[in-house]
């Protein structure tokens, strides 16, 4: 019984500190193909979410940091860029530093979880 619950206790620490919140993207070619519609808003205040994007995938440790992947199957979100705010399922925003990526809006955080 010890062991079991020992099992257990690690698989649960090992789940939650794993990169269940790392951003892999891939931009797909067409909208059928992608996990999630996005548009790039002109202004902060407009976006669902402020994106940063690294430079090494070992960054990507929480919501907003992107890092885009070269094959479709590294990442863990397609998404396809659409051309009209209202055909999109999330509005990001660029940022120029890390530290200001996060969540504008929290109820469209459902979109990025694994």
């Amino acid at each position: 019984m010890k062991k079991v619950l020992t099992i257990l206790i690690i698989t649960g620490f090992t789940f939650l500190f794993s990169n269940a919140n790392a951003q892999k993207v891939y931009k797909v070619q067409y909208e059928s193909q992608a996990d999630l519609k996005v548009y790039i808003v002109q202004y902060e205040s407009q976006c669902d979410l402020k994106v940063y994007t690294v430079k090494y995938e070992s960054q990507a440790s929480k919501d907003g940091l992107w890092y885009s992947v070269d094959y479709e199957s590294q990442a863990d979100k397609k998404i396809y860029f659409v051309d009209y705010e209202s055909q999109a399922d999330l509005k990001i925003f660029f940022v120029d530093y890390e530290s200001q990526a996060g969540w504008k809006n929290v109820a469209k955080s459902h979109l990025l979880k694994f």
